[in-house]
């Protein structure tokens, strides 16, 4: 072979390296992006589920207990293993809201 030759495959083998590597960083990057929002995703869940007060819990209970719902609330608190609010475990707190707000 020719050194001619063999420069001119050297130069086609480094081009169809350059483009290899060209698609894994566009593969990566897309990976990356997809990664970033999905923690994204995952932040703002975290944040719009705030931490719930005993006293926030209390106030609902109250108010649905004054609607008519009192024998409902026992079956809620019972289904947390307590027979009053103050047993609750406070990272319960939210799910016993998200329940009592769809008494209706």
């Amino acid at each position: 072979m020719s050194r001619t030759k063999l420069l001119l495959d050297l130069v086609t083998d480094l081009n169809n390296l350059a483009e290899t590597v060209q698609e894994i960083a566009e593969v990566l990057a897309s990976n990356e992006e997809s990664l970033r929002t999905k923690e994204e995703d995952v932040v703002k869940k975290d944040e719009s589920r705030k931490e719930v007060t005993l006293e926030e819990v209390r106030t609902l209970l109250a108010q649905k207990s004054q609607a008519g719902f009192t024998a409902e609330i026992k079956k809620l608190l019972k289904k947390y293993h307590a027979i009053k609010l103050s047993e609750i475990d406070p990272k319960h707190y939210v799910a016993l809201m998200e329940d009592a707000e769809e008494l209706k």
